[in-house]
Parts: structure tokens; sequence; C-alpha cells
């Protein structure tokens, strides 16, 4: 028998759970009306009623500047200048200008030493390079000098992603193939310092080679010559040195004043200390008790002629002594780094030249202290009343100098210019002071400016470091005498006057120090190499 379906009858039948859905529409209620299409938005979008400029044309393109912001753009449209190194200029004003260039901006490295595999080896280079500027550093070289040595020799062996980092006592240098390999870095730390401007020359000499187009140096020729300017002795022995330093403190008495006893006086105790010493150096004490021990003798033989009732005039013995121990050196390397912005090398060298100031002042003051006690009568109103010798002056200056070279065991061929240069550096200052009757300090600093004009001449000359022509010429102009006043007034408990006179000296060896910085960068300025590069300074933080 044939079974009958009724429609309406399966549509009253209750549905399953799989049948029925969350999202289907109630019985019984309308729907909701669809909703108008929309657009999507996002914050690009440009807003109702704001004007859209017009289409560019069809020469421009992406990265041309809007009309309404051409004048405040900060990249010319024709893009960041490139930095072109030209090849007559010196390598040190080349590779200064390449250390105050951002990385990105500088050009690629020109290799003037070709290799005959397929490339530098990467860590021979950077120990050459470590060992080069170790030997600057230990010399007294400024950090942007030894800075821009090291960026030479890695350059010049084709190593162009160089960074060295000099402070006081670590000489680092990192090196990075490409941007997506991992840098190489390497790093020497400065234990020893030494005084050897010879040697310094010759570190300075095969630089110059390294970097030269047609010299061809090899990395193990460089070596070697780096091994050899290692192991050559210093051109003058101990005995030299011992008279240099006494010939030094004769000379600066005869500048304040004294005479022939009053120079072989000074001589004598400069000597005797100096050999005071080395014999401290010798049992291991630290530099700071040796200048305690070298500024002893000078003061005591001074004391022991006001004692005597000499008509020897003991205040110049000390002045004399105190020339021969001041650290104008230190002083003018700590300023250079300073105003260069190696500040944390820059501390370093002042708070060295402060232990050896604060040496020499323990040592002094200790001896003037006794021989107030056994009533010494120095007199600081009527101790150095400087006669206006000008020919005896000028001579003392010069012979100054020389002893200050010697001691600085500079080399033969440049003694000459140093002592001249010396000598033009008083004649300078004498003239302003006693002729013009100019404050000590603006008198010297214009006389140091001059040191450092002719020091830098020298230096592009002679393609070597200025060091060598500055440091000695600046001897005459030490502010000795400030410094003895000022220990003679806090011998006798006159605080006060005592400290406003080594307040004088600090400020006439600022004015040293700095006058020779800016004498070198206007011959920088002035004496340009033709289509040379120019040397970026660096950007003004304005305290912030």
């Amino acid at each position: 028998m044939r079974e009958v379906t009724d429609p309406e009858a399966e549509d009253r039948k209750p549905q399953s759970d799989e049948a029925h859905s969350a999202f289907a529409p109630v019985g019984g209620i309308e729907p909701a009306p669809a909703p108008e299409a929309e657009e999507p938005t996002s914050e690009f979008t440009i807003p109702e009623g704001l004007r859209i400029p017009p289409a560019p044309e069809a020469d421009s393109s992406a990265f041309t500047a809007p009309q309404r912001y051409q004048h405040a753009v900060f990249t010319p449209p024709e893009g960041t200048p490139t930095v072109r190194l030209t090849k007559g200029a010196p390598w040190q004003d080349q590779m200064r200008t390449m250390l105050r260039t951002p990385a990105a901006e500088r050009p690629a490295a020109e290799p003037t030493q070709r290799h005959e595999d397929e490339g530098p080896a990467v860590p021979r280079v950077l120990d050459l390079t470590l060992r080069i500027g170790e030997l600057l550093l230990a010399g007294g070289e400024g950090a942007e000098d030894v800075e821009a040595a090291m960026f030479a020799v890695c350059r010049s062996y084709g190593l162009d992603r160089c960074e060295p980092n000099v402070t006081f006592t670590l000489i680092a240098i990192s090196y990075q193939p490409s941007l997506v390999d991992d840098p190489v870095t390497a790093s020497r730390t400065v234990r020893r310092r030494g005084t050897d401007y010879t040697r310094l020359q010759a570190v300075y000499q095969l630089v110059d080679d390294i970097s030269a187009e047609d010299i061809d140096v090899s990395l193990e020729e460089a070596y070697r010559s780096l091994a050899q300017i290692r192991r050559n002795r210093h051109p003058y022995p101990g005995w030299v040195l011992t008279f240099a330093s006494g010939l030094l403190a004769g000379s600066a008495s005869v500048l304040v004043g004294g005479g022939a006893a009053v120079f072989f006086a000074a001589m004598a105790g400069a000597m005797l200390g100096d050999r005071l010493a080395w014999l401290a150096a010798g049992r291991g004490l630290p530099e700071f008790y040796q200048f305690v021990v070298a500024a002893m003798p000078p003061a005591a033989i001074g004391v022991a002629l006001t004692l005597v009732h000499s008509d020897l005039r003991g205040s110049a013995v000390i002045t004399g002594g105190l020339f021969a121990l001041l650290p104008g050196r230190a002083l003018v390397a700590g300023v250079q780094d300073g105003l260069t912005g190696y500040y944390i090398t820059a501390a370093a060298r002042l708070l060295e030249v402060m232990y050896f100031f604060v040496a020499i002042v323990i040592g002094v003051l200790t001896v003037l202290y006794v021989g107030a006690q056994l009533g010494a009568e120095l007199d600081p109103d009527a101790t150095l009343r400087v006669t206006e010798r000008p020919v005896v002056q000028i001579v003392a200056s010069i012979t100054l100098s020389l002893a200050f070279a010697v001691l600085l065991q500079q080399e033969r061929a440049s003694v000459l210019v140093v002592m001249l240069n010396g000598g033009v550096a008083w004649t300078i200052f004498g003239a302003m002071r006693y002729a013009g009757d100019i404050e000590p300090v603006a008198s010297t600093a214009v006389a140091a400016g001059v040191v450092g004009l002719f020091g830098q001449l020298f230096s592009r000359y002679r393609f070597s470091s200025a060091l060598p022509y500055v440091t000695a010429a600046i001897g005459p102009l030490l502010p000795g005498s400030a410094t003895y006043f000022g220990l003679l007034y806090i011998s006798q408990e006159n605080l006060n006057d005592g400290l406003a006179s080594l307040t004088r000296a600090v400020a006439t060896a600022m004015a040293i120090a700095i006058g020779v910085n800016l004498g070198s960068e206007i011959s920088r300025l002035l004496l340009r190499v033709p289509d040379a590069a120019t040397r970026r300074a660096a950007k003004r933080t304005r305290g912030f």
C-alpha cells in the first residue's frame, strides 16, 4: 500500500539542532535594512573639504621637495656635497678631515699599498696600526694626531671602514668589512711613557712612507721598520741629559735677573736634583716622588745662599730650578686634546699635570718652610727685580730652548730650528711686556701663538709632528717666577697672596697651551695647500 506524505505536516515537524543556526533570522521579526556600501578608511584618508594639490608633472619624482617646503630644507636639492681629498695635501690634513666627517659621507679608500693576494690581512693591519698608535701616544702626541695616523695606515692598506679610538692609556680600532659582516675590534694598552722625539719623528716618517703612492711598503717591511725604531737607542746619553737639565735651570735664572754666579749655582742644584730623581726612579718610586726629590736641591741651594747673607740672589736659583721641572709638554698636549674634543684624554693629562705640580709644590715648600724656621729672609717684594737686558735674555732663551730640546731627546737636525723659535718667542714677549707694558698673560699668549704658528710651518715642511718644534720653544715662557712667588707667600703664611700668585701661574700656563693651539689652527687656515680638503670643525653642543 502506497504511503502519501503531506508537505505542510513536514513543515510543522520540529527541526534538529544541525538544521538550526544562531545566525538564522527569528520568525515574526522583520529584518533590518541592509547598510549602504562603505569604503574602507585609514589615517591616510584625505578629509573632506581639504584641497588636493595638482598631480606632479612628468619630470618630477617622489624625491622632489614640495613647493611650500623648498625654503626650509636642510639638504640641498643636488644632495650633500662629497668630501674630496686632494692628493697633494699632507696626509695629516687629509686624515683629520676624514675623522671629522660622518662615516656615511666618507669617500671610499684608495689603497696606496698593493697586495698580490685577494685582499689585505686584516688582523696584521690592525696590529700594525695599534703598534704605531702606541708609540705616538707614549711619545706625548695628541689624541687627534694619533687617530689621524692610525686612520692613514688603515686606509693605505685598503681598510676603509675603520674607527680608531684613543684615550689616555688605551687605544682601540674597529673594522667592519661590510654592513652585514661582524666588526673586528682590537685594542692595546699604553703602560709606559717616555720622551723621545727622535723616535716620534721616525714613526711619522714611517706613516708618511706608508701613505705615499710612490713608495711601496709591504706589511713585512713596515713591521721591520717599526721594530728597528723600537730598538734604536736614545740620541743622547744620561750624562748629557743631566748637563742639559743644569743648563736649562741656569739659563732660566739669567732670564729672571741672575748673573754668572747665579747661573752656576742654579745649574749645580738642577743637576743634583736630576741625579736624585734618577736614583729614585731606579728604586722603583712613582714619578710623583721623583718630582718631589728633584725640586728640593735647587730650593736648598737658594735658601743656603740667603742664610749666609751672600750677594747672590737665591730667589733666582730657586726659580731656575722650577723652570727645569714644570711639565710644559703634558700641559700643551692636555689642553690641545680638550680643544679638539677629546675630553677624557684631556682630563687625564691635566690631572697628571696637577699631580706633578703638587709634587713640585711639596718639594719646594718643604725647603722654604725649613729655611724660614732657620731664619732665611726671603722677601717676595724685593726678590726678583728683573732688569731689562735684551741681548743677554735673548741669548739665555736660546740656550734654554737648546737644553729643553736635548731633554726631549730631539734629533740633532731640528735643534737649530727650535733654538730660533724659542728666541723669537722671548723677543715677542719682551717687546710686549717691557716695551709695550702689556699684561704678562696676554704677552705670553701672543708669543705662544707665534711658537705654534712657526712650529706648524716647520712640521709641514718636514712632514712630521709639530711637537718637536713647539714644546722646547715654549720653555722661556713657562711661569717659573709666578710659581715661586706663590710658594714663598704660602711659606710665610700669606695664603691669599700665595693663592693669587699660583692662580696667575696657572693662567699663564693655560695661555701658553691655548696660544700654541691657536697658532697651529691659524697656520692650517691661512697656509692651506691649493685645492686641499677643508677640515671640518666639531659641532657646537650649546651646552646640552
